[in-house]
């Protein structure tokens, strides 16, 4: 089995991509990052879906990104919003995803993964610019340009299976490979025990996609 680095929020997007990874024949290497994010409860379900899910491997690394904040994920002064809103949300995490990838493109380096899988979708989503295909792309041509690997002609291929489909799509795909969505988290601010508000966008998102894939809705909500 090939190792690939996926990496691993928690939440329904990623644990998807990790099952898919894991059905590709990868023996996958799931990093998670604590950044100081108010929902700190995805790092515990990260931890459940990695063992769940077969992962050979699960690391979490520390990311302050509360020190710059301008994100209600990261900044407990700025309210998480509970109705649609235009433009890019507040709860976007400036350059979160090129952190994150970033992480992992060392951590494949040093593992000898030629492949790392992200969650990323741009279709069912807030609208963060750092989710589209464009992105994606302009990483990897950087990621050919700032490693060894790349140099050396063993490039790193970053894959965002999800990023074109539908979140119904994504949750019947999950289904078929076992998810237990039941273990994921996906709320900007669900407490301690993982239980969702269901009214930010993300619970939106979430509760929209089980009724599209005609599946009944595991999420625990907060009384």
């Amino acid at each position: 089995m090939k190792p690939a680095v996926v990496l691993l929020s928690g939440g329904l997007d990623s644990a998807t991509v990790l099952a898919m990874a894991r059905a590709a024949g990868h023996a996958c290497h799931a990093l998670s990052v604590d950044y100081g994010q108010r929902h700190r409860a995805e790092l515990d379900a990260a931890r459940r879906l990695a063992c769940e899910l077969g992962a050979v491997e699960h690391r979490v690394i520390p990311l302050d990104l509360r020190a710059i904040g301008g994100s209600a994920l990261t900044d407990d002064a700025i309210a998480v919003p509970e109705s649609p809103t235009t433009g890019i949300p507040v709860t976007y995490v400036p350059a979160r995803n090129t952190l994150l990838l970033a992480l992992a493109l060392g951590y494949a380096e040093v593992i000898g993964a030629a492949d790392i899988h992200i969650g990323v979708n741009a279709v069912d989503y807030s609208g963060y610019p750092d989710c589209r295909p464009e992105f994606i792309a302009a990483f990897q041509a950087m990621a050919r340009l700032a490693t060894r690997a790349g140099v050396e002609g063993a490039a790193i291929t970053i894959h965002a299976p999800i990023i074109g489909m539908g979140k119904g799509e994504i949750i019947r795909a999950g289904t078929a490979l076992g998810v237990d969505y039941g273990l994921t988290v996906s709320c900007y601010q669900a407490d301690a025990l993982g239980q969702a508000c269901g009214r930010c966008d993300s619970c939106r998102l979430r509760r929209e996609g089980f009724a599209a894939a005609g599946l009944p809705d595991p999420t625990r909500y907060q009384v």
